[in-house]
């Protein structure tokens, strides 16, 4: 019995609906449908009520409805010996190559520069500047990261981008450990963070490191809120140090309404929308997974829980 939940009735109907066309010899189940927790054998969800996992003792495993499982590791109803899968990418690498896309062109055009012209009257024509002349740092090269700076290189702006680990890609500068994040922040003029939430992640983007961001800089962030210090965000655009800021994701989410960031004139808000889940995607994606356990082989996406991803 696999069981699928979110905190959406409707969704979570639509998502019944497909697993059970996709894999019609499996039961699919929801919330309210369960009568026999101990006959749950997978779970399929995002944003699992309170306890959920502690009460399911025949639990194989849990297939997150999304990229992100950092709320997943930190539950204390879940056994860290239950395997974890995430999406791979469930449609949201091409989500998110645009989200980043739209705001390093807003830059090069000078878009938000404009915004601020437009709301104080003033008529101010800006040198244009070329995609090649845009120094561009992806902090993040994971399979979303990676298609993000892939992207922006076929874009031709001058793509660098920082991992844990050593990496490869065509017409990226690939930097790695602390040395190469250093090098990174002082050469991005456009800084797009798709960074998850981890141990090692987590205040990553601190004062000290957001000031070594040349003067006139953009920051993009659309990982995970927990990445950014937005006082010290807040500070460096009030200075003037950095140009302007697209947040999609935040510390507290929904942002709390009066928070400085909704009316600062250099920020750019958008309600955590960057790459959403596309349901077919996931389905097919997750439907697959459920048949390479079934015939006795890996499943894809397994979190490596001592990563936090």
């Amino acid at each position: 019995m696999i069981l699928i939940h979110t905190p959406s009735a409707k969704e979570v109907a639509a998502y019944l609906e497909l697993f059970r066309t996709a894999l019609p010899q499996h039961r699919f189940i929801s919330l309210e449908e369960m009568t026999q927790p101990e006959a749950v054998q997978y779970v399929i969800t995002w944003g699992p009520p309170p306890a959920l996992f502690a009460a399911l003792p025949k639990l194989e495993a849990v297939f997150a409805l999304g990229a992100g499982v950092d709320k997943l590791l930190a539950r204390d109803d879940l056994a860290a010996g239950v395997p974890i899968y995430r999406l791979l990418d469930g449609g949201m690498a091409q989500q998110m190559s645009e989200y980043i896309r739209f705001g390093v062109l807003s830059y090069q055009r000078h878009m938000d520069v404009y915004r601020r012209q437009q709301a104080a009257g003033v008529w101010k024509m800006l040198a244009p500047k070329l995609p090649a002349e845009v120094r561009v740092g992806v902090l993040g090269l994971g399979e979303i990261g990676s298609a993000v700076a892939q992207a922006l290189a076929a874009d031709g702006y001058r793509v660098s981008g920082w991992s844990r680990s050593p990496r490869q890609l065509p017409g990226v500068t690939c930097l790695h450990g602390d040395d190469g994040l250093a090098a990174l922040l002082a050469g991005s003029e456009v800084l797009a963070c798709v960074l998850p939430s981890t141990p090692q992640t987590q205040g990553l983007l601190n004062a000290q490191r957001l000031a070594a961001l040349p003067p006139g800089a953009m920051l993009i962030n659309a990982g995970r809120g927990d990445l950014l210090d937005e006082d010290a965000l807040l500070a460096l655009l009030d200075s003037g140090h950095l140009r302007c800021a697209q947040l999609d994701v935040f510390a507290s989410e929904p942002l709390p309404h009066g928070h400085r960031l909704w009316q600062h004139p250099a920020v750019t808000v958008t309600p955590h929308i960057a790459a959403i889940t596309l349901r077919e995607e996931a389905v097919r994606q997750i439907a697959a997974n459920l048949e390479r356990l079934a015939a006795g082989d890996a499943a894809q996406g397994q979190v490596l829980r001592e990563r936090g991803y």
